[in-house]
């Protein structure tokens, strides 16, 4: 482990509500700091995952059927949905490696919803030249709505954040 005063020397970071063009890096703090990244979901990308997963589940593509199984609208596959997190991660962490992820699906989501990924850092350990980041993952609708919640690890080459890369 990091001693205390260094690890809080290297943890100072205001909270980022959202991934915008500037220039720098900034750290990574361990407790209370959230990275987000918003996006809404059309068929177009419902139909390219469908092609690359071979997910060919009807509720994404047929809305009838999505209605006789009790949903509004054809659903945004989970996974697709669950894929903000190693980019949000991956976006500001370069050469981070993704080791692993639990999810629960709270709630669908629809095609045409804007939904927001949250990588909040609960855990941070040293390891020689690297560090072991454990992060909470949710994912929302409207502003409030939990649709997925989740725990990732992920192995960082450093703690230092680009600020500002465009990930969109």
């Amino acid at each position: 482990m990091l001693p205390h005063r260094i690890l809080q020397k290297m943890l100072t970071m205001r909270p980022v509500s959202s991934f915008s063009p500037s220039s720098g890096f900034s750290s990574l703090s361990a407790w209370g700091d959230r990275l987000k990244q918003e996006r809404v979901f059309s068929s177009s990308d419902v139909l390219e995952y469908s092609k690359v997963s071979l997910d060919s589940n009807p509720l994404h593509f047929d809305l009838e059927c999505a209605q006789k199984a009790g949903f509004e609208d054809r659903l945004v596959p989970g996974m697709l949905v669950a894929s903000l997190f190693p980019r949000i991660i991956a976006s500001r962490f370069p050469g981070a490696v993704y080791v692993s992820q639990s999810l629960q699906f709270k709630s669908p989501v629809y095609i045409g919803e804007e939904i927001i990924g949250e990588v909040q850092a609960t855990n941070i350990r040293a390891m020689k030249n690297k560090y072991l980041a454990k992060f909470e993952t949710k994912c929302f609708k409207h502003s409030d709505d939990l649709v997925i919640d989740g725990e990732a690890t992920a192995i960082l080459p450093t703690l230092a954040m680009e600020q500002g890369k465009s990930i969109i």
